[in-house]
């Protein structure tokens, strides 16, 4: 059974021209939904069935979507790079903190082991007024402004090293440090 020559005609599409094609992306910029009444209405300017402007916005709307899509993942990943930089930088600066802190733990605790073999060797209650030879006196709330050297040079302020001696004394009579009440966090001491 074969088709006659009209009902090949009718089956068959027409293809859009370039002005045709340049209207309908016109009318799609200005309304991405196609109501009915424009369909005819389009149908009727470029004398192409109305079925075929239907599915020509069809497709534009999906080849739309898929556009955007691709361009809000392409905006995505570069926020999604610029998030794994920042966070790879912090991590540089967190191991950086990271090591500093050890040192500073290290001096601290080199800071205590020195000042418990000078309290050792020393009579009790110089070990504080010694800290200055400035001719300051011993009380931890005159602010002298002090510093002392210590190993690799560095000066270090009076009130670090008074938070130092703090923490590091004991808690009898006869010891260097401080004598602290139970219940006072020794951090309560550092300024």
């Amino acid at each position: 059974m074969s088709l006659s020559p009209t009902s090949k005609s009718k089956l068959q599409k027409k293809r859009l021209s370039q002005d045709q094609v340049q209207l309908l992306e016109a009318s799609f910029d200005a309304a991405k939904k196609l109501e009915p009444e424009r369909k005819f209405q389009l149908a009727r300017e470029l004398g192409v069935p109305p079925r075929q402007i239907a599915i020509w916005y069809q497709n534009k709307r999906a080849r739309w979507k898929n556009q955007s899509l691709e361009l809000d993942y392409g905006a995505l990943q570069v926020r999604l790079d610029a998030a794994l930089a920042d966070k790879k930088q912090l991590e540089k600066e967190v191991d950086s903190l990271r090591g500093e802190l050890k040192r500073a733990h290290d001096m601290l605790f080199g800071l205590r082991q020195a000042q418990a073999q000078a309290c050792v060797s020393a009579p009790p209650g110089s070990c504080l007024s010694s800290c200055c030879d400035e001719g300051a006196g011993s009380s931890p709330n005159e602010d002298v402004g002090c510093s002392a050297t210590w190993q690799n040079g560095d000066a270090l302020q009076f009130e670090e090293l008074y938070a130092c001696l703090m923490l590091g004394g004991g808690r009898g009579s006869n010891s260097c440090g401080p004598i602290i009440p139970d219940g006072v966090n020794e951090r309560d001491f550092w300024v």
